[in-house]
């Protein structure tokens, strides 16, 4: 096997060679320190690369392969940590300049999981300012760029994460949606993320800051991979506000197994916003097509998330506020959602009515097993493209755009993102697919038999296998 075969085999075909002995933990991450340095500099994927952290973890577990034969399930696989996620003596940006010199003393609670599930660590991927837009731009680094056209936007605030995988930097990838944050960039680099249900991923040892809206999830190029790693990062912890029995098999098992016959609705309208471009409903068409031949009843719905979108934006923007930054060092949105100087009260009066809607969204699943969806309402925009926009009225693009993810955040719900095929211009094409609370078994199960009649692995950016 090539170093570009290699590179884009999935984490769970990865770990088994290094059981079998046929590559090492060391050999498998050189290859990625390698292609980050080559491949970095045009797509800005990372913001921070632990090469010799990295170097040194990998060469204690070669050498441990030698006398170890209980080995946890990733042992030597490399994975990349979104760079607002904590991690003990690695830098954490947050994404703004505010923070570009500090070194947490501590690590958030999935970190350690990763860690224990024998993952090495090879830094920290961009994200966009505080997490708070669907675009990577983040002053002072350079922009994060999409690998299948360094034109267009990776979406975000995943972005980071999402094109290092895309573009075989990283076996897999930690992620992290509070408004679309892993679906959106999962579809503009046509890969397989998983938004878990509320209560799924502990935020231990801090909060969410943010009342359930956002949660940690895997970013993969397969349905198993994306499955298993949700399973390394799922369970309660000790004082978590929200939590979830555990699944009646693991994730992975559910990738293995057989779909029910299931009622699925499907939409490409979500009013008030409007409908979905024409690629973005062909995605949803072409989706329903396969559906409909495996077996599954379809029927077409109507979305209104119109109660949805006033309290959703309240309490998503108080998140800047929460972050404790201050105001002069945070890039115009995000200093423009903090000047609003929203009240305790009418932040709780939005945390009611974001309650009492989604009450209403979570009715429409009395009817469907699963919902499909764009994830986004147009195909992704080039980089830079809103930057002559004022704040308000970027704050209005990006609503319109990421339409169909916020309101499964606001319900806790858990959806996967995957990959349909491609558009005119070789962008992925991707769609949602929304389950029943608490239900991810259902879901994995239903995306792995789409996975199996449209086949994607075999997809790679030109850019990234290059040699």
């Amino acid at each position: 096997m090539d170093v570009v075969d290699l590179a884009f085999t999935p984490a769970l075909q990865q770990a088994e060679l290094i059981r079998c002995k046929q590559v090492s933990p060391l050999e498998l991450t050189e290859v990625y320190l390698e292609r980050i340095e080559r491949l970095n500099p045009q797509l800005g994927s990372y913001f921070t690369v632990t090469g010799e952290l990295a170097l040194e973890d990998a060469k204690a577990k070669t050498e441990m392969l030698v006398t170890s034969t209980d080995l946890p399930a990733f042992f030597g696989v490399p994975i990349s940590i979104k760079d607002l996620n904590p991690v003990k003596g690695v830098r954490c940006t947050f994404g703004t300049v505010a923070a570009l010199n500090y070194i947490p003393d501590y690590e958030d609670i999935i970190v350690t999981k990763i860690r224990q599930a024998g993952f090495t660590l090879l830094g920290k991927t961009a994200t966009s300012e505080l997490g708070s837009f669907p675009y990577t731009e983040t002053i002072p680094f350079p922009p994060t760029r999409n690998p299948w056209n360094l034109e267009y936007t990776p979406g975000g605030s995943s972005g980071g994460a999402a094109s290092a995988v895309a573009a075989g930097l990283c076996a897999i990838a930690q992620g992290s949606d509070g408004g679309g944050s892993i679906r959106g960039p999962v579809a503009c680099c046509g890969l397989v993320g998983i938004k878990p249900s509320r209560g799924r991923v502990s935020h231990a040892p801090a909060g969410d800051r943010v009342s359930g809206i956002a949660i940690n999830g895997p970013i993969a190029r397969t349905v198993a991979d994306a499955a298993a790693l949700l399973d390394v990062m799922s369970g309660y912890v000790t004082g978590d506000p929200y939590w979830l029995p555990d699944p009646q098999v693991s994730f992975l098992a559910a990738s293995q197994q057989e779909s029910a016959k299931l009622r699925i609705g499907f939409a490409t309208e979500i009013l008030p916003m409007g409908s979905a471009d024409t690629t973005c409903r062909e995605a949803v068409l072409k989706t329903v097509q396969h559906l409909q031949d495996l077996g599954h009843d379809l029927e077409a719905t109507s979305l209104d998330f119109s109660d949805l979108i006033e309290p959703f934006k309240t309490v998503w923007s108080t998140g800047v506020a929460a972050s404790g930054f201050p105001l002069e060092a945070l890039q115009p949105l995000n200093r423009w959602l903090l000047s609003k100087q929203i009240s305790g009260g009418e932040y709780l009066q939005a945390v009611l009515n974001m309650q009492i809607a989604s009450r209403k969204i979570v009715a429409y699943f009395d009817n469907f097993d699963v919902l499909v969806l764009p994830v986004y309402l147009h195909r992704p925009i080039r980089v830079g493209e809103w930057s002559h926009l004022s704040p308000e009225d970027t704050f209005d693009h990006i609503a319109h755009w990421v339409a169909p993810c916020p309101p499964f955040n606001a319900t806790g719900q858990p959806v996967i993102a995957l990959p349909v095929g491609f558009d005119a211009q070789g962008l992925p094409m991707s769609v949602q697919l929304i389950g029943k609370p608490a239900d991810e078994l259902t879901l994995i199960r239903l995306a792995a038999q789409l996975e199996k009649v449209n086949p994607w692995i075999q997809h790679r950016p030109p850019l990234a296998i290059s040699e």
